[in-house]
């Protein structure tokens, strides 16, 4: 019975608290960043209990550098009275000054847009994982679809022939 609950080190899903899988369905992801969040106390709360939700959210990049997470929704603190926040304002990603550079003009080309894939905890803070990513169209989900399914076969296939 010991240590049926605690988190195994090397877990890869150790600390999510959001997914979007949509934006892996729906566009090709060309780069990764890493950014922090600014949170309020009320919302880093909310976060940790997995009330955030990432689905519809993109990162704008706006004239003076500053990057914002617009679209998101973190639900109100069960706990938290007059000091709650707003479920969803625009919050403000902390990213290195080149990083932002460097998004900053890649928006600027046709079809790029920056989108989060996914949120999670390192050492008690909450941190987003952004694609750089590019549009696909109707031709490109059906390919990536017949992948994974041709990739399952043969994965299937594989493991029939080895139980043999």
């Amino acid at each position: 019975m010991a240590g049926k609950n605690k988190k195994k080190k090397n877990d890869p899903n150790a600390g999510v608290l959001a997914t979007n899988r949509k934006a892996l369905r729906d566009f090709q992801i060309l780069e990764k960043f890493e950014a922090g969040i600014v949170l309020s106390g009320t919302e880093v709360k909310s976060c940790k209990q997995g009330h955030i939700s990432i689905q519809e959210g993109y990162i704008h990049v706006d004239d003076r550098l500053e990057a914002y997470l617009i679209g998101c929704t973190i639900q109100p603190y069960d706990h938290g009275n007059v000091y709650n926040h707003d479920q969803t304002r625009d919050r403000k990603l902390l990213l290195h000054r080149k990083e932002i550079e460097q998004l900053h003009a890649k928006t600027r080309e046709k079809g790029l847009t920056i989108v989060p894939l996914k949120c999670y905890l390192v050492r008690g803070r909450v941190k987003i994982r952004l694609g750089l990513a590019k549009g696909k169209n109707v031709v490109d989900k059906r390919e990536t679809i017949k992948k994974r399914e041709s990739d399952r076969d043969s994965q299937r296939a594989m493991r029939n022939h080895n139980h043999r």
